[in-house]
């Protein structure tokens, strides 16, 4: 039995959506975060995300009871495009089951730290480079990026919710070759400064090729976000060039048309932008001793299961609810959460693995087999996955239902 003491101390690496969730978990549950973050201050923008029930009712239960509303335009539409600016009607992403609300993860952040009490403590420009534990706490080492130096302090738990390249996680448990996944596929995400030729206000498109895909995400009152996805041989190579050089190769040698161009021609002046390879992350345990991983540190089940946000609020939240019931034991709480989490978690991840189908077919089989089924307009889009992927999109929102109604009965208790 692990044994905390009464003014318990934990340290939250990483100010995303699942870092924030958890500190304010912790705080609920009588802790006293304290929350470490690398960037030198907050981000303002990230690519879209689609947040489910599960996720919104936990942020519910965090005391988090606005602002994570669907920021989809009121006249919002959704097209299939072809290079030539050719536009069908089509199922979006927000058609999918489960409803979910879409945001830029910004957003999201934006409402959970302003949900921080004042007594959380961030740090920015703080990373941990070394953690010892002992019978009594985990005894870490902080250091100030700006200027170098480093500090020593103790913890009764650490949490890792730093993201797919976990520093708390190559620390604890192993280097990222352990426990990461790739599934030789980029992606490159970013806002758009303006319009993009053809493309109406509040118009989400969609221009799906064998082993790549483009999608266009239009939002109330904010640029539009735009998501290239497409298919790789050799992922190390594609970070030897600028992430636009990289995307004229992939989606070459064709032009690329007016749309997309116009749309890489912005990535090339982008002052922010996402551009990585699709990795998931696998590991037989969650949590060593006093030390806790939890979001995509944990599980990343890459944006292709459309549970990443969702995931992260509600299993930092349950991370809460039982370091509650289990106040003593520290052993026994993290035990209990990973025995609830991991089946869906698991799940999602198996998951992503066919839904990434309707992101980015990676051959003409399925690149035929999904064009052929989209174009079934008027018929539900949950009929149309479902006839794309089995029986997986309807077991997706049988699945949703079961994780919050887990989550929901022991918050309960």
């Amino acid at each position: 039995m692990t044994h905390l003491r009464n003014d318990r101390r934990a340290l939250v690496v990483g100010l995303g959506i699942a870092g924030m969730s958890a500190a304010v978990a912790l705080r609920q549950a009588g802790w006293t975060p304290l929350i470490v973050e690398k960037a030198p201050g907050r981000r303002r923008g990230g690519y879209f995300i689609g947040l489910f029930g599960v996720g919104r009712n936990a942020a519910g239960r965090l005391g988090v009871t606005g602002g994570l509303e669907d920021r989809s335009p009121a006249n919002a539409a959704s097209f299939e495009i072809d290079r030539n600016g050719v536009k069908r009607p089509s199922p979006g992403f927000a058609d999918q089951p489960g409803s979910p609300a879409l945001m830029l993860r910004g957003d999201a952040e934006e409402v959970l730290f302003s949900a921080l009490a004042d007594d959380i403590e961030v740090r920015f420009s703080t990373t941990p480079v070394a953690i010892r534990q002992d019978d009594d706490g985990a005894e870490v080492t902080l250091r100030d990026t700006a200027d170098g130096s480093e500090s020593v302090e103790r913890f009764d738990l650490v949490v890792g919710a730093d993201g797919l390249r976990s520093t708390v996680r190559k620390l604890v448990f192993g280097p990222d070759g352990d426990y990461l996944k790739r599934l030789d596929y980029m992606i490159a995400a970013f806002h758009l400064p303006g319009d993009l030729p053809g493309v109406a206000e509040g118009e989400a498109v969609t221009l799906a090729e064998p082993g790549r895909s483009f999608w266009v995400f239009p939002f109330a009152g904010k640029p539009s976000s735009v998501l290239f996805s497409y298919r790789t041989d050799d992922v190390d190579a594609e970070f030897t060039a600028p992430p636009a050089q990289r995307i004229r190769a992939a989606y070459g040698p064709e032009p690329l048309g007016a749309v997309m161009e116009h749309a890489v021609r912005a990535l090339e002046t982008a002052d922010e932008y996402l551009f990585d390879s699709v990795e998931q992350v696998h590991l037989d345990s969650w949590h060593r001793g006093r030390v806790v991983l939890v979001g995509d540190a944990a599980w990343c089940t890459t944006l292709y299961s459309g549970m990443g946000a969702s995931n992260g609020i509600a299993g930092a939240e349950l991370l809460g609810t039982m370091l509650s019931r289990h106040p003593e034991d520290l052993e026994l709480a993290l035990g209990q959460w990973e025995r609830t989490v991991r089946p869906f978690v698991s799940y999602f991840a198996e998951f992503a693995n066919r839904g990434r189908i309707l992101f980015t077919p990676a051959n003409r089989r399925e690149y035929f087999g999904r064009k052929a089924l989209m174009r079934v307009v008027g018929s539900p889009v949950a009929s149309v996955a479902q006839r794309l992927l089995g029986a997986d999109q309807k077991n997706f929102r049988l699945r949703n239902a079961d994780l919050e109604a887990a989550y929901h009965l022991l918050a309960e208790k």
